[in-house]
């Protein structure tokens, strides 16, 4: 009987790349866990894991022999990292394959925002720019000031590219780094204060919840443009919401949000968003590496070999 469980929405490509190297048992999600039998589920060693359900104590209770959960994507906080150290349960996620197209949709969303791409595309399309005449003078973005909310792996990448747009690179994280003259804050709100543009590359979960709060959101100004790659929980939406819809703020490009997909539809009646449907990593090339670098963890604890991307 297989050892693996592979758990959630898989495509088919993924699901050819898990059935051949580890012929798992799928389910659609964890709520399936409890409709298999006791002995099938006490065969299970390893689980691959996709989605954003969350996975916790009592799933892991229901297999008990299991020793890894590897996650597909970088964020893992739809699982309970805390539980699953304490029944011995090493958790790894999928980080730095992704990074590239990550920062590369940031940056994007930032532009679009700017230089109000999306809605000079439609002035084009619906003949307007014949009738009318050249779209409105829309924002300049390169040159100006920009603020990384957490500068790891991917606020790296974020911070990288704006340079290139010759833009003074300040940031958060909990110390300075090894930058190349950077301005560190110990702050976010003081960090908003100083910027043009807020990019959030935070990790999820219960530590960063709500991290970029209506105080941050307010010291930002009615220039600043907020774009937030990392999760919906890290801003304070209803602050965000309130803050673009009373123009105390610019705009913002977003592919991230709370209860997506049904994203309060308060978005979708402001001009001044850039939405994006959570496709962050979104191209072929980085799922199928994200895919391969979770087999790889599953493969490593078959084969009593340390996981080459351990979280806990």
């Amino acid at each position: 009987m297989t050892q693996t469980l592979a758990i959630g929405p898989y495509n088919e490509s993924e699901k050819a790349g898990l059935t051949q190297e580890l012929a798992p048992v799928y389910l659609d999600g964890p709520s399936g866990v409890s409709d298999l039998d006791a002995a099938q589920r006490e065969a299970f060693t390893a689980v691959a894991y996709k989605g954003h359900h969350p996975f916790g104590a009592a799933e892991m209770a229901l297999l008990p022999n299991v020793g890894v959960i590897a996650n597909y994507g970088v964020g893992y906080d739809a699982i309970d990292v805390a539980e699953a150290s304490a029944r011995g349960i090493t958790v790894s996620n999928t980080p730095g394959v992704l990074n590239d197209d990550v920062a590369d949709l940031a940056v994007a969303m930032l532009i679009m925002q700017g230089r109000e791409m999306e809605h000079a595309s439609q002035w084009a399309r619906s003949g307007k720019w014949a009738e009318q005449g050249e779209y409105r003078l829309n924002r300049k973005v390169s040159g100006g000031t920009a603020g990384i909310v957490g500068l790891g792996r991917i606020g790296r990448e974020i911070a990288d590219r704006l340079a290139a747009f010759k833009m003074d690179i300040h940031y958060w994280s909990r110390s300075a780094k090894d930058t190349p003259g950077w301005t560190h804050h110990g702050d976010p709100v003081s960090l908003a204060r100083a910027v043009d543009y807020l990019i959030v590359a935070l990790v999820g979960g219960p530590d960063t919840e709500g991290f970029v709060s209506k105080e941050v959101i307010d010291a930002l100004g009615p220039r600043g443009i907020l774009v937030n790659i990392s999760r919906g929980s890290t801003v304070e939406e209803g602050a965000l919401l309130d803050a673009l819809e009373r123009g105390a703020i610019s705009g913002a490009g977003l592919d991230v949000f709370q209860n997506e997909p049904n994203i309060d539809p308060r978005f979708y009646a402001l001009e001044n968003v850039v939405i994006q449907p959570h496709q962050g990593s979104g191209t072929v090339e980085t799922r199928a590496a994200m895919a391969k670098l979770q087999r790889d963890n599953v493969l490593a604890y078959l084969a009593g070999e340390d996981l080459l991307t351990p979280v806990n």
